[in-house]
C-alpha cells in the first residue's frame, strides 16, 4: 500500500529574516528552483503510498554567504513506529548553453541558464548571498507501513557572518493503505560502463569493474526500471575449436544479466542489436557476423540478405535460444535488430527480420521505429512520441492483433511534447508515463542513462550531433558521474515518481476503470498537451489514492 506524504510546511524562519540567519521554507518537489527565487508562503502537501519513493525540497537563503551548510533529517515518526530517510542531497545547477531546437512555451527560462538537476552526495555546500539553495530529502516507505501521518524534521546548519546558523523544518508523510511493491511498466534506459569524469577507472572486467556496473543496476531498480539493454552477441566470446570450428561463450553476457536480476532489474532482457546502417541515416542496415579465417575468429559487417550473413545466423540463433532456454530467459527475452528503422532502409531491416524468424522462431523482435510498414517484423513496436500520436490508429490495431507497443523519446519530439529537457518543467517528465496509461502503451524507452562524453556534464549540457546540430540539454543522461558511480538527477526522481503513478492509476483501473481514466484525463489532454499546475496535480493524485484504499478497505 502507499503512503501518503502530507509535507505541513511549518516555516521555522520569518521571511524578513535579518543578517546572520538562514531562511528555509518548503517547496513542492515538481517545482525547479532557481538561485534567486525568494522564500514564499507555502510547502509540500504530497500523498504517497506504502512502498513508493517520496520527495520533499527545502530550500533554505541568507542575506550572507552560507559556508559549509550541512544537511540533516530525523526518522519519520508514527507512534512506536519509524523509518528513516536517505541522508539529504543539495541539488546542484548546471549550464543549459543552447535550447532545444524548438523550445516549448512553457520553458522555464530563457537559455543561456543555470538550471537545477544534479543531486549532489557532499556532506557539505558553501551557498553565495541571497542564493537560494534546495535540499533535496528522499523516503521510501516499507511496504508494511502503518497508514497514517508520520512526522519527521529537516534540520540546517552553517556559518553566516562568522558564526553558527541554524535552522528547522518539520515536515509530514501521510501514509495511505495503498500499496506498491512492483510497477508492471515495462522502462528501459540505454547506458553503458561509462568512466568519465569519475574517479575511478576499473579494468574491464575486473571485480571493481562489475561493482561499477552492479551501482548502475541498483540505481535503475531504484528508479523503477525493469528492462535491461544487454547484448549477448556484444559480450560472448568467439573462438576457434580443435577442428577448426567457430565456439562461442555466454559467460560474460550471464555475468551481466545476473547482475541485473539480482539488483531487481530484470524483468526483461533487451538484447543489444545485430545490425547497423552501412553508412549514412538513410542507408541499408549491414549484420555483424563471425567467421574462422586464418585459424582465428574475426567479425565483419555483411548484407543481411547475403549467403554469409545467412549462414552465421543459422549458426548463431540455434545456439543463443539454446542458451536463453536452459538459463530460463527466454521468454522474458526481445532480440533488437537494427536501431530506428526508416522507409530507405526498411527492405534490410525485413532481411535482417527474416533472418531472425528462420533461425530463432519464438524469439520476439523489440524496435525503437520510424515507420510503420513493418508489419510481421516486429512483435514490440517502440515509436517515438510524436510518430504514436501520428499513426495511434496503425499501432492500436497492432495491439488488437497480438503485438506489444512502447513509446520512446530522445532528442525528438520537441516543442509542447512531454520530454525529459532538462528545461522543461518536472512536471512534463513526470506525466511521460501517464502518457502510457491514457492510451494503453505498456513501455518506455529511452537511449540516454549516461552517455557522458568528455565534456563534463556539470558543465556541458547539450553535446554535438551528427543529426540535429546539437542535443538537447539533458537528453543523453539522466545521472551524473560521481566519484565511484552515478549521482541521480531530480528529472529522474520525477521519471520514477510517474512510473509509480502509471501503476496506481493501473491498479484503480482493475477495479473502476472510468475513475482512473478520469483522473488521468484531467492531465493528459491530447499526446502534446497537459495539465502541469502542480496543485492541481496533487489534488488528482490525493484522489487517485484515496479510491484505491476506499476500494482496498471494503474487500
Amino acid at each position: 500500500m502507499k503512503f501518503s506524504l502530507v509535507v505541513v510546511a511549518a516555516f521555522c524562519i520569518a521571511f524578513a529574516a535579518g543578517a546572520g540567519e538562514l531562511r528555509l521554507w518548503a517547496v513542492d518537489p515538481l517545482i525547479k528552483v532557481f538561485r534567486d527565487d525568494k522564500p514564499s508562503r507555502g510547502g509540500n502537501a504530497l500523498d504517497a503510498a506504502r512502498g513508493e519513493y517520496a520527495s520533499f525540497q527545502v530550500v533554505v537563503r541568507s542575506n550572507d554567504e552560507i559556508k559549509g551548510l550541512r544537511a540533516s533529517v530525523t526518522p519519520f515518526i508514527n507512534g512506536d513506529e519509524s523509518f528513516s530517510a536517505r541522508l539529504p542531497r543539495f541539488v546542484g545547477y548546471v549550464p543549459v548553453d543552447r535550447p532545444t531546437q524548438k523550445p516549448a512555451s512553457d520553458q522555464l527560462r530563457p537559455v543561456p541558464a543555470d538550471y537545477p538537476d544534479p543531486l549532489l552526495e557532499v556532506n557539505s555546500i558553501d551557498v553565495a548571498a541571497n542564493d537560494a539553495q534546495p535540499v533535496w530529502i528522499t523516503v521510501q516507505v516499507p511496504v508494511d507501513a502503518m497508514p497514517g501521518t508520520f512526522h519527521a524534521t529537516v534540520g540546517l546548519i552553517g556559518q553566516v557572518d562568522g558564526k553558527e546558523s541554524k535552522a528547522t523544518q518539520k515536515i509530514s508523510l501521510r501514509v495511505f493503505p495503498a500499496t506498491i511493491e512492483k510497477t508492471r511498466l515495462h522502462v528501459t534506459e540505454w547506458f553503458g560502463m561509462n568512466m568519465a569524469h569519475m574517479k575511478i577507472k576499473p579494468e574491464k572486467n575486473s571485480e571493481e569493474y562489475y561493482a561499477l556496473l552492479r551501482k548502475f543496476a541498483r540505481n535503475m531498480a531504484e528508479h523503477r526500471h525493469n528492462v535491461a539493454i544487454i547484448s549477448p552477441m556484444g559480450h560472448a566470446g568467439f573462438g576457434v575449436d580443435a577442428a577448426g570450428g567457430l565456439t562461442i561463450d555466454f559467460s560474460e553476457f550471464d555475468r551481466w544479466v545476473n547482475i541485473f536480476v539480482e539488483e531487481g532489474v530484470i524483468g526483461t532482457i533487451e538484447g543489444g542489436h545485430i545490425g547497423w546502417r552501412s553508412e549514412g541515416w538513410t542507408s541499408p542496415f549491414h549484420v555483424e557476423i563471425h567467421q574462422v579465417k586464418d585459424g582465428k575468429a574475426v567479425s565483419s559487417m555483411v548484407d543481411p540478405a547475403s549467403a554469409e550473413a545467412d549462414a552465421f545466423f543459422a549458426w548463431y540463433y540455434p545456439k543463443l535460444v539454446e542458451h536463453l532456454r536452459e538459463k530460463g530467459w527466454f521468454d522474458q527475452y526481445l532480440q533488437h535488430l537494427g536501431d530506428e528503422p526508416i522507409p530507405p532502409n526498411l527492405e534490410s531491416y525485413k532481411a535482417m527480420a527474416a533472418l531472425t524468424r528462420k533461425y530463432a522462431p519464438g524469439l520476439r523482435i523489440v524496435e525503437a521505429c520510424h515507420a510503420s510498414d513493418l508489419v510481421g517484423a516486429m512483435d514490440v513496436w517502440v515509436p517515438q512520441l510524436n510518430y504514436l500520436k501520428t499513426d495511434f490508429a496503425h499501432y492500436q490495431a497492432r495491439q488488437k492483433a497480438g503485438d506489444e507497443v512502447w513509446f520512446y523519446t530522445c532528442v525528438y519530439p520537441q516543442g509542447e511534447f512531454a520530454n525529459r529537457f532538462i528545461e522543461l518543467p518536472l512536471m512534463k517528465t513526470r506525466l511521460l508515463h501517464w502518457i502510457n496509461f491514457c492510451y494503453g502503451i505498456t513501455g518506455y524507452l529511452h537511449w540516454g542513462y549516461n552517455q557522458w562524453t568528455s565534456e563534463s556534464p556539470f558543465t556541458h549540457t547539450t553535446r554535438p550531433h551528427q543529426g540535429p546540430p546539437y542535443l538537447p540539454a539533458g537528453d543523453p543522461w539522466i545521472v551524473y558521474p560521481g566519484d565511484d558511480g552515478p549521482l541521480d538527477s531530480i528529472r529522474f526522481e520525477a521519471m520514477r515518481d510517474g512510473i509509480d503513478d502509471h501503476e496506481l492509476l493501473s491498479q484503480l483501473a482493475e477495479r473502476d476503470a472510468e475513475s482512473s481514466q478520469a483522473i488521468a484525463r484531467k492531465h493528459i489532454l491530447d499526446f502534446d498537451k497537459y495539465e502541469t499546475d502542480p496543485r492541481v496535480f496533487r489534488k488528482s493524485r490525493r484522489t487517485l489514492l484515496q479510491k484505491i484504499s476506499a476500494i482496498d478497505n471494503n474487500n
